[in-house]
């Protein structure tokens, strides 16, 4: 289909050479999406193992469906095992098409393959026989070339389908490299990235057991992660536990949970409107290492428990239901909506411009050049005059070097580091913090060094 306008209303019918089949009424619409880079209100509906085509996936369903009082969503996101227990046609079938079908009459499903959507090995792969997804770009971002991996855009937000299931996972393989390029490529405010399998997980799966799942949480914690947040990641959504887990704004954490510092937390207040405040990111632009929230929506279908005790998570709970987005300009608020209807959780991400990250009254505002060889200077910023500590730590959250431990004044400064530790040796090649204190509040930025 071509030729249509963006933000644009469209009528339709389905039929064939004899005669229409549905739609003759004038009954059946969709929107197309606004166009590229413009900023509009816009929904998305995401359901995470909803495959089971049971009571449990219908009482989800139908408290959306009554939450958004008739409004169908702008974007709808399947995070894979949409179809139990192997991803047959008729399993599809009875999954999705019977069970949303006003839906997908109305809006695009852009789905990801989980584990039960490549078990069937028949005539081709029905999940490739029923949809059809971009590999050249045909809804925004770069070519793939391939449909298990795609990215698109609506209006201001890049939304990023990553394969955790099937594909090479490895840093330097197809998707990983294709990955960095389509980040770089987009100028989009929002960026959002989905699969399967969560980097970070205590639920019915164990991101910490490097054979739970056959390592695909591991690979992805690993190799896509570090690319996403160099790319300005905003939210992570993923599915394969049957829980829901929500996290802090989180930079860096790329081992097991118990290599959690302090450092990786951008900020480990709740997040929410009605409690700590939304998360605040210090530019309005789309920028590297300012924190993410990561999303595990497992349970449009089932429940599963699971200890539900990661440390980066701020909410965990073995509770049925759909994560319901709404982004408005520079704001993007995340509800948690249960099979009854109730709001189990909500946080809020706000772009707020130059020199905002919530209360902090220190922050690295700057780190330039970054990655960097040798010599880097670290700008940062006090709201207010004090005794202020500005140390380099490891990933480990092992003091390298204080740079600065003294009294200065408010407003913007900055310091040289010349990539040396405290007895004057270099560091090796790897991932550092610069982390700077004042009155007992931490604030950090990520920062590379190359050789």
């Amino acid at each position: 289909m071509s030729g249509l306008s963006p933000g644009t209303r469209y009528t339709y019918a389905v039929g064939t050479s004899v005669g229409e089949l549905r739609g003759d009424d004038g009954s059946l619409s969709f929107v197309t999406a606004p166009p590229p880079g413009t900023s509009r209100p816009t929904r998305l509906w995401i359901l995470g193992d909803s495959g089971t085509a049971s009571r449990e996936a219908r009482a989800v369903r139908d408290a959306y469906y009554a939450y958004a009082g008739g409004r169908p969503p702008d974007v709808w996101l399947m995070l894979g095992d949409n179809a139990y227990d192997s991803g047959t046609d008729a399993q599809y079938q009875a999954a999705v098409f019977d069970m949303y079908p006003s839906t997908l009459a109305s809006t695009v499903l852009w789905p990801t393959r989980g584990n039960h959507d490549v078990v069937f090995d028949g005539a081709g792969n029905d999940y490739y026989d029923i949809f059809s997804l971009p590999t050249h770009a045909e809804a925004g971002g770069i070519p793939s070339g391939a449909e298990a991996y795609y990215s698109f855009d609506y209006g201001d937000i890049h939304l990023i389908c990553l394969d955790s299931e099937g594909s090479d996972r490895r840093a330097d393989g197809a998707m990983m490299t294709w990955l960095a390029s389509d980040l770089a490529a987009t100028t989009r405010t929002w960026v959002i990235a989905f699969w399967h399998h969560p980097p970070y997980s205590k639920g019915s799966h164990d991101s910490d057991d490097p054979g739970d799942s056959g390592g695909r949480m591991r690979d992805m914690r690993e190799h896509a992660l570090p690319i996403l947040e160099a790319g300005g990641v905003d939210l992570v959504l993923t599915g394969h536990s049957h829980s829901y887990e929500r996290s802090f704004l989180l930079d860096g954490h790329y081992g097991l949970s118990s290599s959690l510092i302090n450092a990786m937390k951008v900020d480990a207040r709740d997040g929410r409107p009605g409690g700590a405040g939304p998360y605040h990111k210090p530019e309005e632009a789309r920028a590297a290492h300012e924190g993410a929230v990561y999303a595990v929506a497992g349970t449009s279908g089932q429940t599963s428990g699971g200890s539900l005790d990661h440390p980066i998570m701020i909410t965990s709970l073995n509770v049925l239901g759909s994560l319901v987005l709404d982004v408005k300009g520079h704001r993007l608020d995340g509800r948690f909506l249960d099979a009854s209807g109730a709001i189990r959780d909500s946080f809020a991400i706000v772009k707020s411009g130059k020199g905002a990250r919530g209360a902090a009254p220190a922050v690295v505002s700057s780190i330039r050049p970054n990655p960097a060889v040798g010599s880097t200077a670290i700008g940062f910023e006090l709201a207010q005059a004090g005794h202020v500590s500005l140390t380099i730590v490891d990933a480990s959250g092992r003091r390298i070097r204080t740079l600065v431990r003294e009294t200065r004044a408010a407003g913007p400064d900055e310091i040289v580091w010349d990539g040396r530790d405290g007895s004057g040796r270099r560091v090796r090649a790897g991932v550092y913090f610069a982390s700077i204190e004042l009155g007992g509040r931490v604030s950090s930025r990520r920062l590379i060094i190359t050789r």
